[in-house]
């Protein structure tokens, strides 16, 4: 089944198919309704990091702060990954999807527990309703623990996604800081708490679809991690859930999506939400998102910072291993919306 939906998905089918195949149709009450989305990102902060280093450092972590708060989502500009670094990495993932079937296929597994994999949908092990979506997720940190599983082909895909992360897991831990300090924890606060830490990637792979209508390429979700940096291609297909509306986030030329997750949320006990977001796709262009999920290493304990507990703010969750979580996200998938629920300090509902 599973290699069967992948052909299904890159093969010649989709240039050739005028309907959407049943195994990807969604009920009438859970497809995208695409007429209601907002279509302006006026709704979406942007904040720019040029004096994140600097002087006028106090204002851009209030911003920070400030987003995380009323968003979850925000955009940040002067982030300090070099432009011929984000061309380098777009570049070589769509020359990736565009391999042929047989060479893309080396790296195809639908074994969560492998550490690079090509899958697609979500989880085609339990899913009844498929995801237009093709995916390589890979780990990354500690680069040299992951780079030699890789895939080989294009040859210069492990130099340029090597130093696309390297650059990445920069910036996570300068945002991690200034979310720690717009809080009021001690700078280096939310690093520690993910302890040894990880980071994985993904190169989702969205082809056009004959009825995007009718389908998603992701459906609405939270993240499980600490923090999420996505860097999108010039294709719309993003969608964050804001005020009881769907509202679209256009790519900006290099910029980076920003959203917080599930983690944060705990550790900030509830100060920071994530928030729902989805894919969607089109009839008339591929498109090419890159998300790095930057996570606490599965024996981390999660659970909210002390300092911002108190007679006022009882903690929201109980303690947690990041590994126990990430179980119960996967097992679960994404027909709920959150798991979080699971892991309150007590059993009212969220």
């Amino acid at each position: 089944m599973a290699t069967t939906t992948t052909r299904l998905l890159l093969g010649d089918l989709v240039s050739h198919a005028k309907n959407v195949p049943l195994r990807y149709v969604r009920p009438p009450s859970a497809r995208p309704h695409l007429s209601a989305v907002e279509k302006s990102n006026a709704t979406i902060p942007v904040v720019d990091l040029q004096e994140l280093s600097g002087s006028g450092r106090a204002m851009v972590v209030k911003a920070i702060g400030s987003a995380c708060q009323s968003d979850g989502f925000f955009q940040v500009k002067n982030h300090g990954i070099p432009d011929d670094v984000i061309g380098a990495m777009l570049r070589v993932s769509k020359e990736f999807f565009r391999l042929p079937e047989s060479e893309r296929l080396k790296s195809y597994s639908d074994d969560p527990s492998r550490t690079t994999r090509l899958s697609t949908s979500f989880n085609v092990r339990t899913e009844e309703v498929c995801n237009w979506r093709d995916f390589l997720r890979f780990h990354c940190y500690p680069l040299k623990d992951y780079v030699h599983e890789w895939p080989s082909n294009p040859s210069v895909f492990r130099e340029v996604v090597g130093d696309y992360c390297k650059h990445a897991r920069q910036l996570a831990l300068r945002l991690l800081e200034a979310i720690s300090e717009s809080l009021g924890l001690e700078k280096d606060y939310m690093e520690k708490a993910l302890a040894k830490q990880a980071q994985h990637m993904a190169i989702n792979y969205y082809p056009p679809c004959p009825q995007p209508e009718l389908t998603y390429g992701l459906p609405s979700h939270k993240d499980p991690n600490a923090i999420t940096l996505l860097l999108q291609d010039g294709v719309s297909g993003l969608q964050v859930f804001r005020n009881g509306k769907w509202v679209a986030v256009d790519p900006i030329p290099n910029a980076l999506v920003i959203n917080i997750g599930d983690q944060i949320q705990v550790l900030s006990n509830d100060r920071y939400k994530s928030v729902l977001h989805r894919a969607v796709v089109n009839d008339s262009s591929e498109r090419i998102s890159i998300p790095t999920f930057y996570c606490p290493s599965p024996d981390a304990v999660i659970g909210p910072a002390q300092a911002l507990v108190d007679e006022q703010h009882p903690a929201v969750y109980r303690s947690f291993t990041y590994g126990e979580y990430y179980d119960a996200f996967w097992n679960r998938g994404l027909q709920r919306e959150s798991c979080l629920d699971m892991f309150r300090a007590t059993n009212d509902p969220i």
